[in-house]
């Protein structure tokens, strides 16, 4: 009899072992050592100092950066299982301390090699290998860079205030309880769950999802929006008023290494083509007879095919790992190395926390990936989403701890081509034309919230920002939230009120500041890789895995230049617009024959 696979839970033995009081006692003991090592090599910092030396330096650097590491993945990975376990919170706080410690008694460093000048700095960095990018990373942070006691004074401030604040959002939020009503059934439900139900046939059960949703971030709107303003607020009094950035969104793009006029273009032509979803949720409403022609916000991720189905979670690997074997093998194989070493954790279940992520702590370790697997064709993507992270930084784990992480735009790459990936092998698998149209409905449904939806949340930061530095409340974040919903949508999607509440509940905005470009970033850069692909073939295959495997030895617009992409145009970020397009006109016609 075949045995069924279920939904697993991840190991963490692979980062510390058991006894756990006695590992953790251990690595902080090595990491106090360490950095005992490195504070006695402040002595030796001065212009003169040799190669041999400043390699010396480094090495110390990479040590106490695996061992914080190390314990930061296992108090975080520890805490997403249950967020409300009281050992995994306490020893989250014990080890965000003892990264606030590390980060100052190491400062000295960031502070010295930033004020070396230019021929200096040029001539170490030039004997440095893998770790050249990541100096001249450094240095570029030289005009945003404070006297040691201020940057002392923020981090010491920063582990007790605003990243505090923001843990509490975490625990507030990862222990809301939802209750919704299904064929006359009362349901208790997490986040996850409840997000299951807003792709359901029905649209009463879509609607009271959204519903339910909102009713609980309303009950706590108050307290939710307060660390909002908060966040904000010591955001732009660090970015802008004491480091002297341009404005808020700045520090982030200088973080992900990218000119701002590179963002404002990607953000400009996001918003030029909105029109292209309002044409598709125009035409959305006529598949799903909806008789007033206009669909409402409820129904955008509504399916096309009247359609319960879920897979079981032995099915949906299966779909992945074949995608993946398609496109290459060595991608299958590394992908079989996440579930081979236990660091998969697919159940969903209470006090577990939401969403889906990839930690990559160590370039020797197997990443772990977190999904909350409930069955659905969205949590088949999801987990190839996440896979396909943890197969970037497998191939990249060649260089060190501090070069083999991706770039923030760059991270999103091989996540998405994963997913890319897997819709292409199911349309092609696929005969009945009603389900290859639900199937690439579900892929521009997908395509507008990386792009344009995440675009919009990032637009709407930007606008927030502005507002909450002029004094406004929240008040005035939910009328502009629905001001840039209603640009989102037109004339083409019906906005009930409770969506002004709708920002608050996502985690990127609160933990993240301006990351959500970067998912449109990643999906019109994948579009692009994958028109090539396409082109090529097999062909493409060993110059897309050599761009992944470069991880973050190199700037990320070097990377894209090298494989032949000019991101700072215009015509490049339409051209992944237009790629939609054609899947929409792809779309008109499965739609057409499947009428006849």
């Amino acid at each position: 009899m075949e045995r069924i696979e279920s939904p697993t839970r991840w190991s963490l033995d692979d980062l510390l072992a058991e006894p756990i009081d006695q590992a953790l006692t251990e690595n902080f003991s090595k990491l106090d050592q360490a950095l005992v090592g490195f504070e006695a090599m402040r002595e030796s910092l001065a212009s003169e100092i040799s190669a041999q030396e400043f390699k010396r330096v480094l090495e110390a650097m990479e040590s106490v950066n695996c061992l914080t590491s190390r314990l930061e993945a296992y108090s975080d990975l520890l805490l997403t299982e249950d967020t409300q376990n009281p050992f995994a919170l306490n020893l989250r706080d014990r080890v965000e301390q003892a990264l606030t410690d590390s980060n100052n008694r190491m400062l000295f460093f960031d502070l010295w090699f930033k004020d070396l000048p230019d021929e200096v700095a040029k001539k170490l960095i030039d004997q440095c290998g893998d770790l050249r990018y990541f100096l001249e990373a450094m240095r570029q942070f030289k005009p945003f860079t404070l006297s040691e006691l201020e940057e002392k004074m923020i981090n010491i401030k920063d582990v007790n205030g605003i990243d505090a604040m923001i843990n509490l959002f975490d625990m507030i939020t990862n222990k809301f309880v939802f209750s919704l009503e299904v064929d006359g059934e009362e349901k208790s439900l997490t986040r996850d769950q409840l997000g299951a139900y807003f792709r359901h046939p029905a649209a009463e059960v879509r609607e009271g999802a959204y519903r339910e949703l909102y009713r609980v971030y309303e009950e706590n709107a108050a307290v939710l929006g307060q660390i909002y303003l908060h966040r904000v607020r010591d955001w732009n009094a660090e970015a802008v008023e004491l480091r002297g950035y341009a404005s808020a969104i700045s520090a982030r793009n200088l973080g992900n290494d990218l000119p701002d006029a590179v963002v404002d273009t990607l953000l400009d032509v996001c918003r030029k083509n909105i029109g292209l979803f309002q044409r598709y949720f125009q035409l959305k409403a006529r598949w799903l007879g909806i008789p007033s022609g206009k669909l409402s916000r409820y129904d955008i991720y509504a399916p096309l095919v009247e359609s319960d189905k879920t897979f079981e979670y032995g099915d949906g690997k299966k779909l992945v790992m074949e995608s993946f074997s398609r496109f290459s093998p060595q991608v299958a194989a590394l992908a079989q190395r996440v579930f081979d070493a236990r660091h998969l954790d697919s159940e969903s279940r209470h006090g577990k926390r939401g969403g889906a992520f990839c930690y990559g702590p160590l370039p020797e370790l197997t990443p772990w990936v977190m999904v909350n697997y409930e069955g659905r064709a969205r949590d088949i993507a999801t987990l190839a989403h996440e896979l396909g992270h943890a197969i970037h930084n497998m191939l990249a784990g060649g260089h060190s701890i501090m070069t083999f992480h991706a770039s923030l735009p760059l991270a999103e790459t091989a996540s998405v081509f994963a997913e890319m990936q897997l819709t292409e092998m199911l349309l092609r698998q696929e005969t009945d034309p009603a389900v290859r149209r639900d199937l690439l409905a579900y892929a521009i449904d997908d395509a507008y919230v990386t792009v344009i939806r995440q675009g919009y949340f990032t637009l709407f930061e930007r606008e927030a920002y502005r507002l909450i530095d002029e004094g406004e409340s929240i008040e005035a974040l939910t009328t502009a939230y629905m001001e840039n919903l209603k640009e989102q949508f037109g004339d083409a999607v019906e906005i009930s009120e409770e969506f002004k509440w709708e920002w608050l509940t996502v985690p990127h905005l609160f933990n993240v500041p301006f990351y959500t470009y970067a998912y449109s970033f990643g999906q019109l850069l994948v579009l692009a890789l994958y028109q090539q692909y396409r082109l090529e073939g097999d062909a493409f295959v060993p110059k897309y895995l050599k761009m992944l495997s470069c991880g973050g030895s190199e700037a990320p617009m070097k990377i894209l230049s090298d494989a032949g992409l000019d991101v700072t145009t215009p015509s490049f970020w339409q051209g992944g617009f237009n790629f939609i397009e054609n899947m929409i006109a792809e779309l008109e016609k499965l739609s057409q024959e499947n009428s006849k």
